[in-house]
């Protein structure tokens, strides 16, 4: 397909500001149709964690590792505005009513913690913040033509022969394309009204953003850490070279709102967060909380996301379903989706594991009830 071709975008979070700017390089000008706002989902919201080798011996290893280099290729060429940098990073337990043991593993950590083990060095492992790098990622690709619509689609245009040849936004107007991606993370489960697309689910998650500086150091965390209640909680912490740091822990199947503007946290769920954080670090205790977050990521069945043309539906193709690595991913993704587009193939990763045509169709009629 020539680059002159247009192609629409519906969804405007990393994965589709990705294959925005990977587009539009190659002499493309996609236009993205978002209906809330640019990384304002989980691409904004997220931990924003890279790792190179984490997915080896899984079919995601390839796009891990290929897309792992991007994000330090791209941070380079781009000027880094979504605060790229290498961790360490480590495995360690802690309980809340545990033994403090003296002197704590870090300096920033209460005694309670322990470190069990490293997971990660700066060759392996790197953070951005999330929100960012989407945005800065975007603006780098209306820089070279990309339009950004606010709007929401409602259909999509079909030739009789069942070709996709636009969109249909709610305002009823229409706008004519060669190619439409669906990328619109949870939210892409809408498309299976349009498309034969199996399902996309939402998995809810809640994170607590501090304005820490340097008090948290450059190493990340991830924690085994029992409540009071017995209960046990994985925390995962970020310190982010933007003088922030990102703690998560608690998920839920809540269900997902039709209008990304409707998420909201669960009740007491950033309160038992703030309870732990208080527990396992002094730093974080003293610092200020600037943002309480919950967000949904989008999950397939068997844990692979979909990057693939839509079978039965020429012109159409899907970018969703990428789970807890949605921003480590996304600049492979971009890479191949453009690729897959206007050459026909993907030639740095291969794309075989994540057809939608490996898992069911879902009924829409589910959607109504």
């Amino acid at each position: 397909m020539s680059s002159s071709k247009r192609i629409v975008i519906c969804g405007a979070g990393a994965i589709g500001a990705s294959i925005a700017y990977f587009l539009s390089r190659r002499g493309s000008r996609p236009v993205v149709i978002e209906r809330h706002a640019v990384a304002g989902s989980a691409s904004g919201k997220s931990g924003g964690f890279l790792a190179r080798d984490w997915c080896r011996g899984s079919a995601l290893d390839g796009l891990a590792r290929r897309s792992f280099d991007l994000h330090a290729e791209l941070s380079e060429d781009l000027g880094n505005p979504w605060c790229y940098r290498r961790l360490e990073t480590y495995a360690g337990q802690a309980a809340e009513n545990g033994a403090v043991r003296q002197p704590a593993a870090r300096a920033w950590l209460s005694g309670r913690v322990e470190i069990t083990g490293r997971l990660g060095s700066p060759a392996t492992t790197a953070v951005v913040e999330p929100r960012a790098f989407t945005t800065g990622l975007m603006a780098a690709a209306q820089a070279e033509g990309t339009t950004v619509r606010f709007a929401t689609v409602a259909a999509l245009m079909r030739r009789p022969d069942g070709a996709v040849q636009g969109v249909v936004l709610d305002s009823g107007e229409t706008i004519e394309a060669d190619a439409v991606v669906i990328a619109m993370g949870p939210w892409s489960i809408l498309a299976t009204q349009w498309l034969p697309l199996p399902a996309v689910y939402g998995y809810k998650g809640h994170s607590l953003v501090f304005g820490t500086g340097e008090a948290t150091g450059s190493e990340a965390l991830f924690l085994e850490y029992e409540e009071a209640s017995g209960d046990v909680l994985s925390p995962e912490l970020f310190p982010r070279a933007d003088g922030t740091t990102w703690v998560c822990a608690i998920s839920s199947t809540a269900a997902l709102p039709v209008d990304p503007a409707g998420v909201l946290g669960d009740e007491g769920a950033h309160a038992r967060l703030e309870t732990m954080c208080r527990s396992i670090s002094p730093a974080l205790a003293a610092t200020p909380i600037i943002a309480r977050q919950a967000c949904f990521r989008p999950v397939m069945e068997d844990g692979l996301p979909m990057i693939a043309p839509v079978t039965g539906a020429p012109g159409a193709y899907v970018a969703t379903g990428h789970n807890v690595w949605g921003i480590l991913n996304a600049p492979a993704t971009g890479e191949a989706m453009a690729e897959l587009i206007l050459d026909g193939a993907a030639r740095h990763v291969d794309l075989s594991p994540f057809t939608p045509a490996r898992l069911p169709t879902f009924d829409p009629a589910r959607l109504r009830r």
